[in-house]
């Protein structure tokens, strides 16, 4: 429910240039968390990202990969 049409959110977007996500299973609750970070916080340190995603176990990447997303995705949307 986060692309519009075809054209992914930029979230979705980030996840699949940083290679955020692996198997998918953990995948839609991180970009729902993040969403919701994102519109709360716009430009959130890595600390705040990693607090919001602390509930979201992955097994597969580490986190570090979604953390770059996440912080690539806001600066997109804030335009930076």
């Amino acid at each position: 429910g986060m692309a519009q049409g075809d054209e992914l959110h930029t979230l979705q977007r980030k996840f699949l240039e940083h290679a955020a996500l692996q198997c998918g299973i953990c995948t839609h609750g991180i970009l729902v968390a993040a969403k919701a970070l994102l519109a709360k916080t716009p430009d959130p340190t890595e600390t705040q990202v990693r607090y919001w995603l602390a509930g979201n176990l992955c097994r597969c990447t580490g986190y570090d990969k979604i953390v770059r997303a996440v912080m690539d995705a806001a600066a997109e949307m804030r335009g930076a």
